[in-house]
């Protein structure tokens, strides 16, 4: 990008630990309080405070975090125990709120006791239900050739709860077929035979379980992870709108065909008629800016104010940088092109594509990190 600038932009942890926090649970609540004090902390410049303000929020958010997983399993298992029509009780989610790490820690201890134990159940249940569809047969089916060995229903019941419950309808009816063979076994081979089938299946269903398990928590991941980015990106964009507005430019959302979601920003000032900078801010991760004209400069006293102008727009860059990094908004430039070296290209005259009554309520949003 000519006459211009570009910036490496790092966010301090202290910030995106509170946009993940914030996110996560919401604005209200005691992470929104959290994500206050290390904010608070980092502004007044008092690095012990800060650095312990951090610490202490990361053991929180750990310990968040950690809740909030037992809660989407307990979702999982309750989705289970509806299909199932089980009567497995469940324990309740938990909002974190005024607990202590400890408190929240001791919580999740108990409750994966309690979710294990109703996963448990609810693979007994499956199990049972299965055994129910298959042996329409005597209550019991006999081995005759090996009278010693155990009996095929309560061999196949004990396999069978080795099938997690969350495992998908189409395993489910293979290991069902697979039963029938052994409900319909005359001989102790081919109840063996039936039997091992079973227990292959039951294998191949919970390998597939397992997979799609952590497929779910791979996309849940980058989800995330997209969520968060935007999130960075967007404190980013409302740290630099109000930089450049306390600087006394006018700072509007998108130019030509980008919107804001784009990371694309217009500065104008009052009385700059024939000049304005574009700004894009890249993934929260780089800031690129370039000063251009409304229309061609037509003569010298033209291109004496390009570099007049170019001049005040670089002493603002660097008094702005000042101020983004007590917002937690450190950057470096990479590349400058010095005031006058080249002529400015013209740009589009439309000066303004967004709404400042927008931005009032993104900076609002901001403010209550």
């Amino acid at each position: 990008m000519s006459s211009g600038v570009e910036a490496d932009i790092v966010l301090d942890a202290a910030v995106v630990l509170t946009l993940g926090m914030n996110r996560v649970l919401g604005r209200g609540g005691e992470a929104a309080g959290r994500g206050a004090q290390l904010l608070a902390a980092l502004a007044a410049g008092r690095a012990e405070a800060r650095a312990a303000a951090l610490a202490e929020a990361e053991t929180y958010e750990r310990a968040v975090r950690e809740v909030l997983a037992r809660n989407a399993r307990a979702e999982e298992l309750a989705r289970t125990r509806a299909e199932l029509d089980a009567d497995v009780p469940l324990p309740a989610p938990l909002t974190p709120g005024e607990e202590t790490v400890a408190e929240l820690t001791a919580w999740c201890a108990a409750t994966d006791r309690a979710l294990d134990t109703a996963e448990a159940r609810l693979a007994g249940a499956l199990a049972a239900r299965v055994g129910e569809q298959v042996f329409a047969l005597p209550d019991r089916v006999a081995v005759p050739e090996r009278p010693a060995a155990p009996d095929a229903r309560d061999a196949l019941e004990r396999v069978l709860a080795r099938l997690l419950p969350d495992a998908a309808g189409p395993d489910r009816d293979a290991v069902a077929a697979a039963a029938r063979l052994l409900a319909a076994a005359t001989t102790a081979e081919d109840a063996d035979t039936a039997l091992t089938e079973v227990r292959l299946r039951v294998r191949d269903a919970n390998a597939r379980t397992r997979e799609r398990r952590a497929d779910e928590k791979r996309r849940a991941e980058r989800a995330e992870a997209a969520e968060q980015a935007a999130a960075e990106r967007g404190y980013v964009l409302e740290a630099i709108t109000t930089a450049f507005e306390e600087l006394g430019y006018e700072v509007h959302d998108g130019f030509e065909t980008l919107t804001a979601s784009d990371g694309a920003l217009l500065l104008t000032r009052g009385d700059w008629p024939d000049h304005s900078v574009k700004m894009r801010v890249e993934d929260a991760g780089r800031v690129r800016a370039a000063m251009v004209r409304g229309r061609a400069a037509r003569s010298a006293d033209d291109r004496r104010l390009d570099a007049e102008r170019e001049e005040e727009w670089c002493a603002a860059f660097e008094r702005a940088r000042t101020r983004l990094a007590a917002s937690g908004v450190a950057s470096e430039v990479t590349w400058r092109l010095d005031p006058g070296v080249h002529e400015l290209p013209v740009g589009d005259p439309a000066r303004q594509t967004g709404t400042r009554g927008g931005r009032r309520e993104r900076g609002r949003e901001r403010r209550e990190l």
